[in-house]
């Protein structure tokens, strides 16, 4: 019987890019001065495109960014917010039709990841939003180690939990390290992963997905 749901936000429940690419410039010319050479031209678009997709320090880690490109991105991102508001995915308001608990699990920094929720208007339709903030490396626990965390606080079994995000390295990633379904959701742009147990299209679908799970467990 499945218990509860754990959601990401960006590119799941909203696009990354919603809140519009000028309120990244800052960060981004930051990055840009700290290159001085360090990522070729080309490289460093590929970079700055992952951006959009990937939590900054795993898009660093990847692409080489120096300590000073790192720094600086990092310094400039910490404060970026957004006023929104935000409208999210057409299917939005399929979160209202969930008659179980509801998390939030995201990636990013905490400013930036807590005003879209706000500016989402998605506040009061879970029971907990969790950022894994980039910006608290000293309190970080990653994706992973929060979805575990709610297993125990709540003593619910992996068995009664389904993961719904987009990314294979993050989300779908921790979900399938733990022993938890995981339903990838193929927003425009995201590639489809066999890490993911479960693919959708429309958070629509989800419904009948975990209806027919229940399903399942009864036979």
């Amino acid at each position: 019987m499945i218990e509860a749901l754990i959601f990401d936000l960006d590119n799941c429940l909203a696009p990354a890019m919603e809140i519009g690419s000028e309120l990244y410039e800052p960060a981004l010319k930051a990055i840009q001065d700290a290159n001085l050479g360090t990522l070729s031209s080309s490289a460093l678009d590929a970079a700055i495109h992952d951006i959009w997709s990937h939590p900054f320090d795993w898009v660093a880690d990847k692409h080489g960014f120096s300590v000073p490109m790192l720094e600086a991105g990092m310094r400039e991102f910490a404060e970026i917010e957004t006023q929104g508001p935000l409208f999210g995915y057409g299917d939005l308001s399929a979160l209202d039709s969930f008659d179980m608990p509801l998390f939030l699990v995201t990636s990013g920094f905490r400013r930036l990841q807590e005003s879209k929720v706000r500016a989402l208007g998605i506040v009061d339709r879970f029971q907990d939003v969790f950022v894994d903030a980039l910006d608290e490396p000293d309190t970080r626990l990653g994706k992973k180690r929060i979805i575990q965390g709610i297993l125990d606080t709540h003593s619910y079994a992996e068995e009664s939990i389904v993961v719904i995000g987009d990314s294979p390295h993050s989300e779908i990633k921790a979900a399938k390290e733990l022993g938890i379904r995981s339903v990838q959701t193929l927003r425009p742009g995201v590639k489809p992963t066999p890490v993911a147990t479960y693919r959708i299209e429309n958070l629509g679908e989800l419904p009948a997905l975990l209806e027919s799970l229940d399903l399942e467990s009864l036979e």
